[in-house]
């Protein structure tokens, strides 16, 4: 049975690829993403105006430093960012990672503070796409290779599971994840969706270890448990290309939504673009922080 109580528009400002919706808990706000709008947003739950930054390239995700600022996953590479300019500075390159044919999509911070971030082919091409691990050292690990368009991260609350999406597989598999190493083993697939369903994109845990998958095409956001692959919940949304999820507030209790443009169906999803906030009935765990250190391991986590 649905918990939910209240689906509405947290904030009316359009962005045509929203994204890598992240609450920061230094600064009690909620942070987005316009993937080729090129865009920051930062809001408080307050309801006043977000504040807008650009970027002079396009944004893959954005997540929350231990010491209150930004690190973000840019089309060429990681950086961190100044949250009240927008500011940035170079932090990592990826091995391999050439910005003129690649650029960087979802990301999420570890149980242990460390990044990790995927990437996607511009022209489209499958299978030619990477997993990589940023570590508090300035190295970068590629984890995963054959990926078409790197999508959803997510860890169970004790940390030793990883979940992840390659969208066009319609899977989100599930990763052994050691806490200490960083280090994935053992894949399977924990749902599968069907063609009806779209495509799954983000994704976030909850306190009991289910997870909440955005479906892109879809519109809707599913709550499952990935124990048993059993849908438990569906939030349908007045837009067909749903982006990511994010619980947020701070209590965490709020799940923030992001969504983005289809230009053919621009006439019929007058709120396409738009960020949506969802009374969920349950809260989200708490939340890692990426910190810079000497040997990219000990980065320290609150989850």
């Amino acid at each position: 049975m649905a918990r939910f109580t209240k689906v509405e528009v947290f904030h009316a400002i359009r962005a045509q690829l929203g994204e890598g919706p992240c609450w920061h808990e230094a600064r009690q706000s909620l942070w987005w993403i316009d993937i080729l709008g090129q865009k920051y947003f930062e809001a408080k739950i307050t309801g006043a105006a977000p504040r807008v930054l650009t970027s002079s390239q396009m944004i893959g995700a954005v997540a929350a430093t231990e010491s209150g600022g930004l690190i973000a996953a840019l089309r060429d590479g990681i950086y961190l960012v100044d949250p009240e300019t927008g500011g940035t500075t170079p932090f990592a390159r990826a091995p391999g990672h050439d910005e003129h044919q690649f650029r960087f999509n979802d990301a999420k911070v570890d149980p242990r503070g460390r990044f990790w971030a995927g990437t996607l082919a511009l022209d489209g091409r499958r299978s030619q796409s990477h997993l990589y691990r940023v570590n508090g050292d300035r190295s970068a690990v590629n984890m995963r290779d054959g990926v078409s368009v790197s999508n959803g991260l997510a860890w169970a609350p004790d940390g030793r599971t990883m979940y992840y999406i390659d969208s066009p597989t319609r899977i989100v598999q599930a990763f052994a994840f050691d806490l200490e190493n960083g280090t994935i083993s053992w894949p399977r697939p924990v749902i599968t969706l069907r063609e009806a369903d779209g495509w799954p994109d983000g994704c976030c845990t909850d306190v009991e270890g289910c997870l909440w998958v955005a479906h892109w095409g879809g519109a809707k956001i599913t709550r499952w448990n990935p124990v048993s692959g059993r849908l438990l919940d569906t939030v349908s949304l007045p837009v067909a290309n749903v982006t990511s999820c994010a619980f947020g507030g701070p209590r965490r209790d709020q799940l923030f939504v992001t969504t983005a443009v289809d230009p053919e169906r621009a006439a019929v999803e007058p709120e396409a673009g738009f960020i949506f906030r969802i009374d969920p009935g349950i809260t989200g765990p708490e939340l890692a922080t990426f910190a810079v250190t000497p040997d990219g391991h000990a980065n320290r986590a609150k989850r």
